[in-house]
């Protein structure tokens, strides 16, 4: 049976990339960009096992969820999961100073 109910490491990789890098991320940008469509789960776990004090707001009449970090969080400080342990090394060998360098990479791995 494929195990389809659960984020898989490119979608986890794509969320925790685009908060670092200062981005408002919402369900719709996770359907495009990584092809997933379990950004709430991976919000939570971030928040829940690794600590990430990731905000929402609600917009719009529907109440979207966007996603994003405050902007005086330090990338460097978080606890990255697993799959998402190699954006520590990308963004200082991109320039050391943050994801700021890192926003004109796009690649994912592909087993992270």
């Amino acid at each position: 049976m494929a195990n389809h109910w659960h984020s898989n490491r490119t979608q986890i990789y794509w969320t925790c990339k685009a908060l670092i890098q200062g981005r408002t991320i919402n369900h719709m940008d996770e359907i495009g960009e990584a092809q997933g469509w379990r950004l709430g789960a991976i919000i939570h776990n971030l928040r829940r096992k690794h600590h990430w004090p990731i905000q929402t707001d609600y917009r719009g009449p529907e109440r979207i969820a966007h996603y994003r970090l405050p902007g005086r969080c330090d990338w460097r400080a978080l606890d990255f999961p697993r799959s998402a342990k190699g954006l520590r090394q990308e963004f200082k060998a991109a320039q050391g100073n943050g994801p700021e360098s890192a926003k004109a990479g796009t690649d994912t791995p592909d087993a992270a």
